[in-house]
């Protein structure tokens, strides 16, 4: 298994494949697939209903942390601090050591620099988050685009490395400052809406392969459709069910 060191090292050598995952099962069939696993908040859109990442809880991310890593042997897990969780140094520290005893081996945090290198210092893996950050950005749409923002774009990533992150998260922003920033720190670049210059890769699984059909993201690739083939699945269950073709001779005891 990869650990947060391992994957600052392949920077420069091997692109880096993530992906979110939340469940068990899931997590069971990427394992060994991806780079890393990124239990990422989004579970709270795309599992659990609600309108936006704000309302994830620290229980909520726990209990899929522990499902992941139930799954998940091989592959590096890292779990998304929820928004309040890690705006102090003591709440960072203790919730961030609830992580791992769930099985996470690294921690996400948006921005803030100083808790990244207080818990660096810690001896625990975090990955940075800058650019278009869902917990504390109200502005859902490309960041960076003007000279102002950009700069403070690469600010933000010079801070983050500097803090002792192992990998940086950029979220939609200009596939040309992406490149920038991706030359300007020490650290692998992950991005997602950030273009191909970036070191790695990050989707939402559930965008990537059709589950989540609420809206589909500019930077999405449909990689399968499964929701389609689900909802085909669902009406042929109830059709046998209702002209009693389900359950054969076959499914049944005797």
């Amino acid at each position: 298994m990869k650990a947060p060191e391992d994957v600052r090292n392949m920077k420069g050598k091997e692109r880096i494949a993530m992906l979110t995952c939340y469940d068990s099962s899931s997590a069971a069939l990427m394992d060994g697939m991806v780079d890393l696993i990124l239990v990422g908040d989004s579970l709270g859109m795309v599992m659990l209903g609600y309108e936006n990442t704000s309302g994830v809880t620290m229980d909520d991310m726990l209990r899929a942390i522990g499902a992941v890593s139930r799954g998940a042997r091989s592959t590096l897990i890292v779990g998304d601090m929820p928004l309040g969780t890690y705006s102090t140094e003591k709440d960072a520290l203790r919730n961030a050591g609830k992580f791992l005893d769930a099985g996470a081996h690294g921690v996400k945090i948006e921005r803030k620099p100083g808790i990244a290198a207080f818990l660096a210092r810690q001896g625990i893996g975090v990955m940075g988050h800058i650019g278009l950050t869902p917990q504390t950005i109200s502005d859902f749409r490309v960041q960076g685009k003007n000279k102002e923002d950009a700069e403070r774009l690469m600010e933000e990533a010079r801070q983050m490395d500097e803090a002792g992150c192992f990998s940086l998260v950029l979220e939609c922003i200009p596939l040309e400052l992406a490149r920038k920033i991706t030359s300007l720190v020490s650290i692998p670049t992950i991005g997602i809406g950030a273009g191909p210059h970036c070191d790695g890769q990050v989707l939402v699984m559930h965008d990537m392969l059709g589950l989540y059909q609420k809206f589909q993201p500019k930077f999405v690739k449909r990689y399968a459709e499964l929701g389609e083939e689900m909802k085909k699945a669902f009406i042929q269950y109830r059709d046998e069910v209702k002209s009693g073709q389900f359950p054969e001779d076959r499914h049944s005891f005797h």
